[in-house]
């Protein structure tokens, strides 16, 4: 016999709809003279059950005295290599004409069905004396009652994801010259591809021009590869540190990356990262180079099972 729900796990309330998943109607409770009824096989949630009504109660289950409801899962959707658990919440019903409701006898706690226990239940569900009073409307009409269930079976787990948030690295710096900076007259330079952290990057550099800031600020970024390719709703975020170097090596000029790469935005860092005339004051080289660095404290990884 399957195990009983205890007490604290048990919510009763009423309500107007019938059972979702089987209803049993007894027409003459009395010739009923059975210590279980099970009822024939129904489905739900992919398995196969039977409702079991204990009308005196299960005394081997503490029940004696009241009405007891069980179901019962079929061994055969149990059989397999390794076997099958399945996972579900039950809901019990039972009719009152009187109301016009459903008694919701409803236990909170999901149930663990495999070949060791396929049973679960409610012993005392309600007294035997409450339901046989006919001014209570459980049996009505000659001796008429109806039972229900709710079975809710609880999908496998097969959805998840991990994240993990690296801050050691071998050498978590990756430094670019960029040289004959006076000269430069494209848009835009790339660094070459790097790899930290599991994936490859660029440094992005808008020496001159950048969303129509035209010749007074350096904007620098942090970007993904194009070889990079994010998955729907993937993220990977990073906190580092974006720095222009000081030929003198005293006052690197520096600001800060804490976002998350998506798909919709593969590129992260800041369009006024420094004033030209700054620059040209202080940070360009004997050479004409401009040395920019980026140091990373954290890059996230995330592992997840197949996306949709």
């Amino acid at each position: 016999m399957g195990s009983c729900a205890s007490d604290s796990t048990i919510v009763k309330n009423w309500r107007d709809y019938p059972p979702s998943s089987y209803s049993l109607k007894i027409d003459k409770l009395s010739q009923l003279n059975l210590d279980k009824y099970e009822s024939r096989r129904f489905s739900s949630g992919g398995h196969n059950w039977r409702l079991a009504i204990f009308p005196k109660g299960n005394e081997a289950d503490n029940g004696s005295g009241f009405i007891s409801m069980y179901v019962e899962i079929d061994s055969t959707s149990l059989m397999s290599t390794p076997s099958t658990e399945v996972f579900a919440y039950l809901t019990f019903l039972i009719y009152s004409k009187k109301e016009k409701k459903y008694l919701s006898i409803h236990d909170v706690e999901v149930k663990r069905f495999n070949p060791l226990r396929t049973m679960w239940g409610v012993p005392q569900v309600l007294s035997s004396d409450t339901f046989h009073e006919p001014k209570n409307g459980y049996t009505f009409e000659g001796e008429q009652c109806e039972f229900g269930v709710d079975l809710m079976v609880v999908s496998p787990f097969t959805k998840w994801e991990v994240a993990s948030f690296n801050n050691e690295f071998t050498y978590p710096k990756f430094s670019w010259s960029v040289k004959n900076f006076s000269e430069l007259k494209e848009e835009y330079y790339l660094s070459n591809k790097f790899s930290m952290g599991g994936r490859n990057w660029n440094l992005k550099l808008y020496p001159k021009v950048e969303s129509g800031v035209v010749g007074k600020w350096l904007s620098f970024y942090l970007i993904l590869a194009d070889n990079e390719t994010l998955m729907v709703d993937e993220k990977i975020h990073v906190r580092a540190h974006l720095r222009v170097i000081d030929p003198q090596g005293s006052k690197c000029h520096t600001k800060k990356i804490n976002s998350w790469y998506e798909e919709s935005n593969k590129g992260w860092g800041h369009i006024r990262f420094l004033s030209l005339a700054k620059l040209w004051e202080t940070y360009l080289d004997k050479d004409d180079s401009l040395n920019v660095e980026i140091e990373f404290e954290v890059i996230s990884e995330t592992k997840y099972s197949p996306g949709i």
